[in-house]
């Protein structure tokens, strides 16, 4: 039986076949907010901290990417090698596991994979759960992060991609948020988005849960991108926009990048970045399919 994933997904089935195995998954908690109880948790699963040890605490925004030094540390405290196959879930079925799928990609390390439905569907499939806080590895792992460049990109450059006809900037907020009819939630940043950037929300690129067949993300991903195959993903603060760089790799999109500091940076009150308001103008002729 293959301990690798086939793809950057896999069901709870097939993680179920695995886990507890000498040689099965890591399997790694990467919930978030309100999703993080510590109450359930799929057995043997270590806390990937995305809102504390794996964000970087130098930077006064919200889940910032770590230097390479602090990603090596954490996941060595995680009991995390490199020859290891990694399975990330969270609670609120494909949230903020995405972000630790594109984070470990971003570390070079490719042998990771998104429990597609999280939580969710473990428990609906009957599954065991336990509650007790997680025990710590038997011994620290050999992880290496090797940092890919382009995954994730600054201001800057999203104010170029911004300006470039063969690019196109996602925004995976809610069209509200978007058009800047609701307040942001967190404070002091303005409402609306970058001129120029398209509205794709991450939920309706999912169903129940899980991500949707690769020929619907690709349909979606067209319809608001075109023929334009460069995507830079942003959202709140690039969480959810790498739930559309998971769907971009299920539908076939190479080199998408995801801007780390999302519409926390590019929208504070007092930023030098323009912002504009209204519902997402006309879609671009869709590209033919692939």
């Amino acid at each position: 039986m293959s301990q690798e994933p086939s793809g950057p997904l896999v069901c709870v089935d097939w993680l179920a076949a695995r886990i507890g195995a000498p040689d099965g998954p890591v399997v790694l908690d990467a919930s978030v907010g309100a999703h993080r109880g510590g109450e359930r948790r799929i057995p043997g699963a270590r806390v990937f901290d995305i809102d504390g040890a794996l964000s970087d605490p130098s930077v006064p925004l919200a889940h910032t990417m770590p230097g390479a030094d602090r990603f090596t540390r954490e996941l060595r405290a995680l009991g995390v090698n490199d020859a290891d196959t990694v399975v990330v879930y969270d609670g609120a079925g494909i949230y903020s596991s995405a972000r630790a799928w594109w984070m470990l990609r971003a570390m070079g390390f490719d042998r990771v994979a998104v429990l597609d439905g999280g939580l969710p569907a473990w428990t609906a499939a009957g599954l065991p759960l336990e509650s007790a806080p997680p025990a710590p590895p038997a011994a620290p792992g050999d992880f290496t992060a090797r940092p890919r460049a382009g995954m994730f990109v600054t201001a800057e450059e999203v104010a170029r991609t911004l300006t470039d006809p063969a690019a196109v900037v996602l925004d995976a907020r809610s069209p509200q948020r978007y058009a800047g009819t609701v307040a942001e939630p967190r404070p002091g940043l303005r409402a609306g988005h970058m001129p120029g950037a398209v509205n794709l929300p991450f939920d309706t690129l999912q169903h129940e849960g899980r991500m949707r067949p690769a020929d619907e993300l690709r349909a979606a991903l067209a319809a608001r991108a075109g023929e334009r195959e460069r995507l830079v993903l942003s959202c709140g603060s690039g969480v959810t926009a790498c739930v559309l760089a998971l769907a971009a790799e299920l539908a076939g999109y190479r080199g998408q990048a995801v801007y780390d500091g999302s519409w926390s940076e590019w929208g504070m009150a007092s930023g030098p970045h323009p912002v504009a308001t209204g519902a997402d103008g006309p879609a671009p002729a869709v590209r033919p399919a692939r």
